[in-house]
């Protein structure tokens, strides 16, 4: 079962990486990072994807083993030999164990961790490249209570041109400041920023006095202060980010029972439900395997990723509904489960009894219907 798994296990990571990269390419598009940072953000990308990939990997890596060991009759020799289906079970709940710990430890630390990391990275590269990050002809509202205009920027020399600022920092006045010309002057380490303007003008209005007033100047500067920004990126952590005591600190001090509410209680419970699944999905790739007797490797890959998206569309189902409170989050993170052990267990019995189920029929008539869908397609079309 090892080689099948690890081999699932590097190919779903890719594929769920490939989907990461779409934000990566944006970094890469409007702030120039390196190498470097880009292969930093994949790996600490990867535990979140991994709570997913190890029991769809699981299972493919159990069904895949079974059905090689059906085909080559090996079933048939040890079942005439006098030893039972469920006497190759131990190592099947050994491997779901393994894989059961592996992806708890990710679910409970490993996003938590990344999370907070890959926030820092992000930030890092936005506030030290700030002006790479600015659009022309684009409102940046990057920095708090301000909203900055920029017509051109000159790529060479890194100066802005025709530049247009609303200025919110102060309560009681609301200052339009406009300039020909800036530049950003930057001390990344401290988290600050100051915009050098050039022969412009500021239009004050005083909310309190409606009252308006302009001043022009040679010279100004704009203080731009990120570490209120920093401080508050740091501190604030999403419902991923929390631990289990933090999620539980919060449901406690909750107020009121709404849609963040609801949320919370699924991320408890999901951090315990996704990693069973390495169970439930488990034993029920071994009557999977050993039923698909004429079909081929392909084809049981087939079997289990059918199998993994109805398990998956269950949880985005428990999901969707638990979040509105139609039913407890508890019964829709746990229901996925429930309803996969219950066909697995239902499964392994037939089969263990000698009632085998055509699951070559089923992918047959799978085929079928596909091969249907995808002619009348063609013809539409024409």
């Amino acid at each position: 079962m090892i080689g099948p798994f690890v081999i699932n296990l590097v190919f779903f990571t890719f594929i769920f990486l490939m989907a990461e990269m779409l934000k990566i390419t944006d970094l890469i598009v409007n702030y120039n990072i390196g190498l470097f940072i880009i292969l930093k953000l994949l790996i600490f990308s990867t535990p979140y994807f991994l709570t997913f990939v190890i029991p769809m990997s699981i299972m493919i890596a159990i069904l895949l083993t079974f059905l090689r060991l059906s085909n080559d009759n090996e079933i048939i020799a040890l079942k005439s030999a006098g030893i039972s289906i469920y006497r190759l079970l131990p190592p099947v709940f050994t491997f779901c164990f393994i894989g059961f710990i592996f992806t708890i430890f990710m679910s409970l630390y490993g996003m938590r961790w990344s999370g907070v990391v890959i926030k820092e990275i992000t930030f890092k590269i936005v506030s030290s490249n700030i002006d790479i990050g600015l659009k022309e002809r684009t409102f940046n509202d990057n920095f708090k209570n301000i909203m900055l205009y920029v017509n051109k920027i000159d790529v060479k020399t890194k100066e802005l041109i025709d530049v247009f600022i609303e200025d919110k920092m102060a309560k009681e006045v609301i200052s339009t400041i406009v300039a020909p010309k800036g530049k950003l002057l930057s001390n990344p380490e401290r988290y600050i920023y100051n915009l050098r303007l050039y022969n412009g003008l500021i239009n004050n209005v005083d909310l309190k006095t409606r009252s308006t007033y302009t001043t022009m100047f040679k010279m100004y500067d704009l203080s731009l202060d990120l570490k209120k920004i920093a401080v508050s990126v740091a501190t604030r952590k999403h419902r991923k980010e929390m631990s289990i005591g933090e999620l539980r600190q919060y449901l406690k001090n909750v107020k009121k029972k709404d849609w963040k509410y609801y949320k919370a209680l699924m991320e408890v419970h999901k951090k315990f439900s996704i990693p069973f699944a390495c169970f439930a999905l488990g034993l029920l790739a071994v009557p999977l395997g050993i039923n698909s007797k004429s079909a081929k490797q392909s084809s049981g890959l087939v079997i289990g990723l059918f199998f993994f998206l109805i398990y998956y569309l269950m949880l985005s189902a428990g999901m969707v509904f638990g979040e509105t409170g139609a039913y407890p989050p508890f019964i829709g993170m746990w229901m996925p489960n429930l309803v996969m052990l219950s066909v697995g267990i239902y499964l392994l019995i037939q089969t263990a009894n000698e009632r085998y189920i055509r699951i070559d029929l089923f992918i047959s008539y799978i085929k079928k219907s596909i091969a249907r869908l995808y002619t009348s397609y063609i013809i539409n079309r024409r």
